[in-house]
């Protein structure tokens, strides 16, 4: 019989030694259950294929179809990734909503000896068990904010915290995106979905007794929304705000956006839309800047242009508790340090 896993942290915890997921590798990109390795019972042209003689021929026809193309890639498979597996070798299958795919793979491993086992309701119940835990019930999490304007290195303070025992939520790290026009990073950010499951997955592993630091966020980070149950316990969370001068700043963010905004065309490209707010002679300005090589004053422009004032006007309607102001005169390797150190004590009645 199938497994039925009735929690997040059930499943998260299955106990198997491998869990094999046996969707088509786009489905698998999507989001996949943690650690999942993918060995496909259909390819992406496969059950594209399967999918079409279903509509347009007979399901008859399109299972008699597919079950050749399954019961030859599980072979492949069995020769290949899964050839040194022992006997004592524990595998647990799940496919979209625990049905075919993943049945017949069962069906052949246990034949074969191993002891494996498949997930009821598939991958659909792994995602509702996720929405459930984001989206259905208030997070149990103490969330403290750590903000401040751009370029106070709050994204860098974070594994600093971390070194010194204190849990930490790295959202723009989860999101894959520095949360800005110019935050895009290499290979792109994940789906939705996936985003949702890594960030279930780190908030699961966090202990709700004990305080969690959080960089202050908006509710996306590029093209990706934060659950509701996560942003209304950001939205209510004391804060801890980072004061760096602007020149310290400008200094900060001039090398950790260097490989950015050292390119005028991708500078150029990336701030095309503030053209509609902030008008077409700041935004050439800036262009020009980047074209010059004048990253530190491309950086402090674009702070007191753009950053600082949009900062300013979310700081007028946000009534959230403030623990503590960290005052820092640079942000250099020693200046995060002792950074971190303060909102480590500023931490201590929490």
């Amino acid at each position: 019989m199938p497994i039925v896993f009735d929690s997040l942290d059930a499943i998260l915890n299955h106990g198997f030694d491998t869990v094999i997921d046996v969707r088509s590798p786009a489905e698998f990109a999507l989001d996949h259950v943690p650690g999942a390795i993918n060995l496909p019972a259909l390819d992406n042209a496969q059950r594209a294929a399967v999918g079409t003689m279903y509509k347009q021929v007979s399901p008859f026809d399109a299972r008699k179809v597919g079950a050749g193309m399954v019961v030859r890639n599980i072979a492949d498979h069995i020769d290949g990734p899964l050839a040194s597996k022992t006997g004592a070798w524990r595998p647990l299958v799940y496919c979209w909503r625990g049905g075919q795919r993943s049945g017949v793979f069962r069906t052949i491993l246990s034949e074969i000896g191993w002891r494996a086992e498949t997930v009821q309701g598939g991958y659909q119940t792994f995602r509702r068990l996720v929405n459930r835990y984001l989206y259905d019930r208030p997070l149990p999490h103490r969330l403290v904010l750590l903000d401040g304007n751009t370029g106070t290195a709050k994204t860098a303070i974070l594994p600093r915290l971390a070194a010194r025992g204190v849990q930490v939520l790295d959202l723009e790290g989860l999101a894959c995106h520095r949360g800005s026009l110019l935050g895009a990073m290499p290979g792109g950010q994940p789906a939705q979905k996936a985003f949702e499951t890594n960030l279930a997955v780190a908030l699961q592993g966090l202990d709700p007794s004990l305080p969690v630091v959080v960089e202050a966020e908006s509710s996306k980070i590029g093209r990706l929304t934060l659950p509701p149950s996560l942003w209304q316990a950001m939205l209510a969370a004391p804060r801890i705000v980072l004061n760096v001068p602007l020149a310290a700043r400008a200094t900060y963010l001039a090398q950790a956006y260097r490989e950015v905004i050292a390119d005028p065309q991708v500078v150029a490209d990336r701030l095309r839309p503030l053209r509609r707010v902030r008008g077409h002679a700041v935004v050439d300005r800036w262009v020009g800047l980047s074209q010059d090589g004048a990253l530190e004053d491309l950086s402090l422009a674009l702070m007191q242009d753009h950053y600082d004032p949009a900062y300013d006007k979310s700081r007028r309607i946000d009534e959230r508790e403030v623990i503590r102001v960290v005052e820092a005169a640079a942000l250099d390797d020693a200046g995060q340090e002792r950074v971190a150190d303060a909102v480590v004590t500023a931490l201590e009645p929490f």
